[in-house]
């Protein structure tokens, strides 16, 4: 199993994509060959302080790149030497197994439709976040930001593929659906809401409970949570916030510090053709550690078998 790695992505790249090799390394049992996309000349002297195992990894020369504020498709097109570039190039080919960055979520994006392609039958790709339970376990929320404006059709996608995330990544039996609203009554909501309600209670591939509503995201009655990605991405900042302003305040709390993004690393996207995964710009060790964890857990678990068997058909 061969997983690339982009080590000049995010705000602490290079150091801390090495930092957060080398705890994989240290902390994993694993078969995991990591592929490591970067400047040879920035990574070679970080390596050798990691004292990195060389029969764990091998390194890939990037020349240039992408920043975090640059055009994606532009700086895909014109940085064809870049980290992310070329690990989408490595990952098209097959020549890794998964691919991981912190960098331009833009340029990833771009990278993941138009380079390895959304599964037939998928509309649209979408990202997801977790979302802690007092109990230790996570919701799963999607979208969380990528399509802000969607579909009813959109939705109920979302929603299946937020089901088999939910019961082979984290091993939750059968996930109960909810899809988020300002009511629980069947008929609530704006207009996206109630077309999307019906086609979800029609689906037989997931098991949807009707609607949840803000309260109830951070609660066990629904284990996927299903919206557009505005009103998502609003949901995950807010929540992101929860774990900042405990540290302001100096409260120790085992529950809030679960809020912590550090914890889960990233987030897959979830319906393309090969696992791709996104994480923070500010993602430190642990955070690059945890989606190297996530990466081989969607390949071990064959994710994206299930997800093609349950899109068999292509949306033209």
């Amino acid at each position: 199993m061969r997983i690339g790695l982009d080590m000049m992505g995010g705000d602490f790249a290079p150091l801390e994509a090495v930092k957060g090799v080398k705890l994989f390394l240290d902390t994993v049992a694993t078969n995991v060959h990591l592929v490591l996309i970067g400047d040879e000349q920035a990574l070679l002297p970080l390596i050798a302080d990691a004292q990195l195992d060389q029969s764990k990894y091998s390194i890939v020369h990037s020349s240039q790149v992408i920043g975090m504020n640059e055009h994606p498709t532009k700086a895909l097109k014109e940085k064809q030497q870049s980290s992310i570039a070329i690990g989408f190039y490595l990952l098209q080919h097959k020549k890794i197994d998964a691919f991981i960055s912190a960098g331009n979520t833009g340029a990833m994006m771009v990278g993941a439709i138009y380079s390895i392609k959304p599964i037939d039958g998928i509309q649209r790709p979408t990202i997801s976040t977790p979302l802690p339970r007092e109990d230790g376990s996570a919701n799963t929320l999607l979208d969380a930001g990528i399509n802000a404006d969607c579909k009813p059709e959109n939705l109920v996608q979302f929603a299946v593929l937020g089901s088999l995330y939910s019961q082979y990544i984290l091993g939750v039996p059968q996930p109960k659906v909810g899809l988020l609203n300002i009511g629980e009554e069947e008929g609530k909501g704006n207009l996206l809401a109630q077309a999307t309600y019906p086609l979800l209670k029609e689906n037989e591939q997931i098991h949807f409970i009707g609607n949840v509503e803000g309260r109830d995201v951070f609660t066990d009655k629904a284990d996927v949570v299903v919206c557009e990605g505005f009103t998502g991405n609003v949901i995950l900042k807010m929540a992101e916030s929860f774990y900042d302003l405990s540290v302001r305040r100096n409260i120790q709390d085992e529950y809030i510090a679960r809020f912590d993004f550090e914890t889960y690393g990233g987030t897959p996207v979830l319906g393309v053709s090969e696992p791709v995964i996104i994480g923070h710009g500010i993602s430190k060790a642990t955070a690059f550690k945890n989606m190297i964890v996530l990466a081989e857990k969607m390949i071990e678990t064959k994710l994206l078998d299930k997800i093609k068997e349950s899109f068999p058909t292509k949306v033209e």
